[in-house]
């Protein structure tokens, strides 16, 4: 029973190590990395978008503290 027992245990492991290193041969490869980059600058272009969002912001906040938006007469 034992036997029966790890030799289900190693093939478990086996079959998680075969889909572990094809998943990384394909990171590793042209595609993979095309993806990697192509993730890696959506995410900049998003925080720079946040960012621009968030000085906009905080300048409307500013200009109506100091009431600049007002016309003067």
């Amino acid at each position: 029973m034992k036997r029966i027992l790890w030799l289900s245990v190693g093939a478990a492991i086996g079959v998680i190590v075969v889909r572990k290193v094809n998943d990384a041969r394909g990171a590793i490869g042209p595609e993979g990395l095309n993806r990697a980059v192509g993730r890696l600058a959506d995410s900049v272009y998003h925080f720079a978008d946040q960012v621009r969002d968030g000085m906009k912001e905080r300048e409307d906040e500013l200009r109506a503290a100091l009431a600049l938006d007002e016309k003067r007469p």
